[in-house]
């Protein structure tokens, strides 16, 4: 049997939105050596069946992994273990996303030091169309005391 979370809440849930522009989603393919011209070439983006740029599939992801950090690390230490995304639809390059995710269930795994965290989540856009659906598991730590200064007597 697991030992109950210390860290999390079941049920805990949270979430960010990023707006999406052309010149972000150039930059970020580039950034990431995704040189597909869908995500950087208009003209070339324009006569795709999208009609116009999409971002790169590792641009929603990226974001949607990084709110784990940013939001466990405002009093925890998280750390992530495990990823698995499903990219359901094209971001496109004016599309404002939604990311939210779900903590399912979590114990705290001793030999770790904290605990054992299962989330499902999704990114949405302004038409609440899902474009990405993700399952992660990830360890959350408490935070360490800050070290104490010891001065010289």
């Amino acid at each position: 049997m697991n030992a109950p979370a210390r860290v999390v809440t079941i049920g805990e849930t949270f979430r960010s939105t990023l707006a999406l522009t052309p010149e972000s989603v150039k930059s970020f393919s580039l950034l990431v050596n995704d040189l597909n011209p869908l995500h950087h070439d208009e003209a070339y983006a324009a006569q795709s069946r999208f009609g116009g740029l999409i971002a790169s599939g590792t641009q929603p992801t990226a974001h949607f992994m990084a709110l784990l950090a940013t939001h466990f690390s405002q009093y925890a230490q998280p750390l992530g273990l495990e990823f698995d995304m499903k990219l359901k639809r094209a971001a496109h390059a004016s599309d404002t996303l939604t990311f939210e995710w779900r903590v399912e269930e979590a114990w705290w795994k001793p030999s770790l030091n904290g605990d054992l965290v299962k989330l499902a989540g999704e990114a949405v856009n302004q038409d609440g169309a899902t474009l990405v659906v993700g399952r992660a598991t990830i360890l959350v730590m408490p935070k360490a005391a800050p070290a104490t200064r010891h001065e010289p007597a």
